[in-house]
């Protein structure tokens, strides 16, 4: 089964709408909100090398954020990541 993780803000729109195309393809994912949790956002950014939300792993890969969640999907590369 696809396990997909996103962590996000509750005031970033880019964080919903990459929710709402994983909810439009049904998938089931673990959000991970990182509101008032600075310790945890330094940790991910140590991580990741990211410094914006969402950030956003399938099968415990990185695969980035909105925009390239909404890249692969475009290029019909999503679909088959979530079927693994």
């Amino acid at each position: 089964m696809t396990k997909v993780k996103i962590y996000s803000k509750t005031t970033c729109p880019a964080c919903v709408m990459a929710k709402d195309l994983l909810d439009k393809k049904g998938v089931k994912y673990e959000e991970i909100i990182l509101d008032n949790k600075p310790t945890e956002t330094q940790e991910l950014m140590s991580k990741t090398g990211m410094r914006t939300v969402p950030q956003i792993f399938i099968n415990g890969e990185l695969i980035g954020g909105c925009s390239d969640l909404m890249d692969l999907d475009k290029q019909n590369k999503l679909d088959p990541l979530l079927q693994v």
